[in-house]
């Protein structure tokens, strides 16, 4: 799904751009997406109007383009080499009624393309990014509603993008976008608190950790799981790093790990995080472009304004190693032992009910038993 701060940014250049890479193989379906917020109200555009919402009967509408010549946005997209291209006309209110009648009429295993800001509000693709010009004007507001969920903001500057689209992979029926970055997953831990090896736990018939690798996958360059017991975690097809000396901690994890790791940037997940988001994820990787370490922090005690950080969801340069060392040759064993040697950024979580950590049987169990109402 493209999503744009306003007009002129290159949306359906982009959104062209990609189904002429993957459509000469594959079936791509296109889809442009013209949410209506009142009936006769002013035009979406922000111009004087061309008819085309004051014209809809109903909630929504669903035209196929058939004419690739006409110079119309969804003209352009069949003309790049979409199988089929639909126009998809629908009160904002009227949203998810309108997508599922779409998706009624492409199939379930359709590979689509979908230019569209509001319609991220209801759905999940597997990939979400948007345009923007730089120094543009304030974004719209249907740009502003869902800019947290972009996997990546793509700066046009009227003939191309700061961003190349080759980075964009289709496996399967799944869009991915892998970060030149490696994500590192702690399954080292005694899991005293929990009674049981976290990392194991079952989440919808398959360990915890393997929904974690399942998350991650595609959207890192290379994964690494820090854990002792190289054999038991080989199931998950990912290299498992032992530490270099056992029975010091997490951060002798982290160091162990970052040795080992191909790429400068690192993200850091214990596997008692079971739900990722991953474009939260993609900005940490971004705020590290002047800074050693990016780490989350939410509140504990609203009334006193307490903040609790997360070092162990956040993201670390392999720079970092010559710090870690240090205080791990000096005994140490806190991870906060290397913030004063490092250059740190604190980035707010906000009310992120997605981030949950297990560390108990009844967190476990709650979430476990909760878990459906994450999926949706």
């Amino acid at each position: 799904m493209i999503g744009s701060a306003g007009r002129n940014t290159g949306k359906t250049k982009l959104a062209c751009a990609i189904i002429k890479k993957f459509g000469k193989n594959r079936d791509i379906t296109g889809i442009k997406v013209t949410t209506i917020r009142t009936r006769g109200g002013r035009c979406p555009r922000d111009g004087q109007g061309c008819g085309v919402c004051s014209s809809l009967d109903g909630n929504f509408s669903i035209t196929e383009e058939t004419d690739s010549s006409s110079g119309k946005d969804t003209a352009r997209l069949l003309a790049a080499g979409a199988s089929r291209v639909f126009w998809l006309r629908v009160m904002k209110t009227h949203l998810a009624e309108g997508l599922t009648a779409l998706l009624d009429i492409i199939g379930p295993d359709a590979v689509s393309v979908c230019e569209s800001n509001s319609l991220r509000q209801v759905v999940e693709p597997g990939l979400f990014v948007m345009t923007t010009r730089r120094n543009s004007k304030p974004w719209k507001s249907s740009a502003r509603q869902v800019r947290e969920y972009a996997d990546r903001i793509i700066v046009f500057n009227g003939s191309g993008f700061d961003f190349d689209p080759g980075r964009i992979k289709l496996t399967g029926r799944k869009w991915i976008m892998p970060e030149k970055a490696t994500a590192i997953i702690l399954a080292g831990g005694d899991s005293r608190r929990m009674s049981a090896d976290k990392s194991m736990l079952p989440i919808k018939g398959q360990p915890l950790i393997g929904t974690i690798c399942e998350q991650l996958d595609g959207s890192f360059e290379q994964i690494l799981i820090s854990a002792n017991e190289v054999g038991k975690l080989g199931f998950l097809g990912f290299e498992v790093i032992p530490d270099r000396m056992p029975g010091q901690g997490p951060l002798m994890g982290i160091a162990s790990a970052l040795e080992a790791s191909d790429n400068e940037l690192n993200f850091v997940i214990a596997c008692d995080i079971p739900h990722i988001n991953i474009p939260y994820v993609r900005r940490m990787l971004a705020e590290a472009n002047r800074v050693d370490i990016v780490i989350p922090t939410h509140s504990v005690l609203r009334t006193t304004g307490d903040k609790k950080y997360e070092p162990l969801f956040a993201v670390y340069r392999k720079s970092t190693l010559k710090a870690i060392n240090e205080v791990l040759s000096a005994g140490g064993r806190k991870i906060s032992d290397i913030f004063t040697r490092c250059r740190v950024k604190y980035i707010d979580l906000g009310d992120a009910e997605w981030f949950v950590n297990l560390n108990t049987k009844a967190e476990y169990e709650q979430y476990h038993k909760n878990y459906d109402v994450w999926e949706d």
